[in-house]
C-alpha cells in the first residue's frame, strides 16, 4: 500500500541527565528503545536532534555570580557600567545580571522599547502612539517613563520588569540608574564603558558605539569566555545562550557540540547501519501572536549538525504546479505529472533558488526549521523528552 505519512516527529524519553553522563551513548540507547518500543524503524536520513540543555549539563557547564562578577569586574574595573538591551527574562538574564551588577559599582540600565529584542513588551504600542512618545530618538527617564506608562507587567509572566530588575541590581549591591532608549548611542551621555546584551544585533552595537567614542565595549559573548576560578565557559558565545539553573547560577550554553554531534552519528551507524543526521538545538526560530515573542533568545538555533544538514530546502511549491504548469490535468494524470516533475528536479540538483515554482515555500535553514519542530516537539516544560526523532523529512511526494 502507498505510503500515507509524511514527517513524523517523535519526542524520545531518556533518563535525567547529570554531570559526567555518556550523553552519546545514552542518547543512542534511548533511540534504539524507541525504536523498539514503538515499532519504528530506523532509516537514512532521519534526524536526531538533541536538546542544549542535557549537553551542557553532561558537561557540568556552570557558573556562578561570583565568577560572572569577578569576570566583569577585571574588565570593567570600578567604572559605572552601561548595560544595555537586555532581554526581559526571568530564566535567562536575571541571574546573569545578578553577577554582572555584583561586579560594578554602578549600573546605568538602559532598556529598549516598546519591547526588547525578542518580543517582550515594556509598553503597549497604542499607548505608546496616544502619549506621543518616538521609539526611536526619545530617550525616556525612569520617572518620565512611570508618569507616561505606570506599572506595566508582562502579559504572560505577571512581572514589571523595570521593577524586578532594578530591585536584583540593588540587592547585589550596586547602585543603578534606569533610562529607556533605542539607539545605542544613548548611553554615551551616563558612561563610556557599556556591557551590551543583545543577541542578534550584538556586533553591529559595539560597532556604533566604538565609532561613537565608547571606551569599552563588551558584549554577554565576552563575558565567560574561559574558566574563572574552575567555572565552566563558552569560548564562541560567552553568556549567551545561558538559563539559570539556581538562584546563584547559570547553565551555560555547551561547548565541544561538534564532537558530540559527530560521535552520536558513529555510534548510530555501527549499530543500525544507517546514516542518521544528528543535530544539537536550542530555542526554535518562531513568533507568538499573543504574546508577541520571538522565541530565539539563544545565539544559533543549532550549535552543531551533521552535513546532511547543512543549507536550506530545495522544494517546488505543489500548488503553483497544480494551478499553473500542470492546470489542465486531473486525477491520476495530475499526480503523475508532478511525480515525474519533482523527480527530473531531484536528478537534475538542480539550485531552484529564485524560480517561480519555489514561491511560498519556508526560505529558512534546514538546522533553523528541524530545530524549530525539534523544539515544539520536546517542550520547555515536563515532557521528558529531551531527544526528538525525525522521520521523513527528506521525503517527497514522490517517495
Amino acid at each position: 500500500m502507498e505510503r500515507m505519512v509524511g514527517t513524523v516527529s517523535r519526542g524520545v524519553r531518556a533518563p535525567i541527565i547529570r554531570e559526567g553522563d555518556d550523553l552519546a551513548a545514552i542518547v543512542v540507547d534511548s533511540v534504539l528503545n524507541a525504536s523498539q518500543a514503538e515499532g519504528f524503524d530506523i532509516r537514512d536520513r532521519d534526524v536526531v536532534a538533541v536538546t542544549e540543555a542535557v549537553v551542557a549539563r553532561a558537561q557540568g557547564n556552570y557558573a556562578s555570580i561570583d565568577a560572572i562578577a569577578a569576570d566583569v569586574k577585571e574588565k570593567f574595573g570600578e567604572e559605572t557600567v552601561g548595560v544595555i538591551f537586555p532581554i526581559l527574562s526571568r530564566n535567562r538574564f536575571s541571574i546573569c545580571l545578578k553577577g554582572i551588577a555584583k561586579g560594578c559599582r554602578k549600573i546605568v540600565l538602559m532598556l529598549s522599547y516598546p519591547s526588547d529584542e525578542v518580543g517582550n513588551h515594556l509598553i503597549d504600542l497604542d499607548e505608546m502612539d496616544e502619549k506621543g512618545v518616538n521609539p526611536w530618538s526619545d530617550v525616556l527617564t525612569e520617572e518620565k517613563y512611570r508618569e507616561l506608562f505606570g506599572y506595566q507587567k508582562h502579559v504572560f509572566t505577571g512581572v514589571d520588569y523595570v521593577e524586578y530588575y532594578k530591585t536584583l541590581i540593588e540587592e547585589s549591591g550596586a547602585q543603578v540608574e534606569i533610562v529607556f532608549a533605542n539607539n545605542p548611542k544613548a548611553i554615551l551621555s551616563y558612561t563610556k564603558n557599556i556591557l551590551t546584551c543583545d543577541i542578534h544585533t550584538r556586533a553591529r552595537t559595539k560597532r556604533i558605539l566604538k565609532a561613537a567614542g565608547a571606551e569599552k565595549v563588551y558584549g554577554l559573548d565576552d563575558i565567560m569566555t574561559k574558566s574563572v576560578n574552575g567555572s565552566g565557559y563558552n569560548d564562541s558565545y560567552g553568556l549567551l545562550g545561558s538559563n539559570k539553573a539556581t538562584e546563584e547560577t547559570v547553565k551555560l550554553f555547551p561547548i565541544h557540540c561538534q564532537e558530540m554531534v559527530d560521535r552520536i552519528h558513529a555510534l548510530l551507524l555501527e549499530k543500525t547501519g544507517k546514516n542518521v543526521e544528528v543535530m544539537i538545538y536550542g530555542d526554535g526560530a518562531f513568533k507568538d501572536p499573543v504574546g508577541k515573542i520571538w522565541e530565539l533568545a539563544d545565539p544559533v538555533v543549532s550549535p552543531a549538525y551533521t552535513p546532511g544538514l547543512d543549507g536550506t530546502p530545495n522544494e517546488v511549491k505543489l500548488k503553483y504546479l497544480a494551478d499553473n504548469d500542470f492546470a489542465g490535468l486531473s486525477g491520476e494524470s495530475l499526480r503523475d505529472a508532478i511525480r515525474t516533475a519533482i523527480r527530473e528536479k531531484d536528478e537534475r540538483a538542480e539550485n531552484l533558488k529564485g524560480t517561480m515554482v519555489t514561491q511560498g515555500t519556508t526560505p529558512r535553514r534546514l538546522t533553523d526549521l528541524i530545530g524549530s519542530l525539534a523544539d515544539l516537539t520536546s517542550g520547555s516544560g515536563d515532557k521528558g523528552t529531551p531527544i526528538v526523532y525525525v522521520q521523513g523529512y527528506f521525503d517527497n511526494y514522490t517517495k
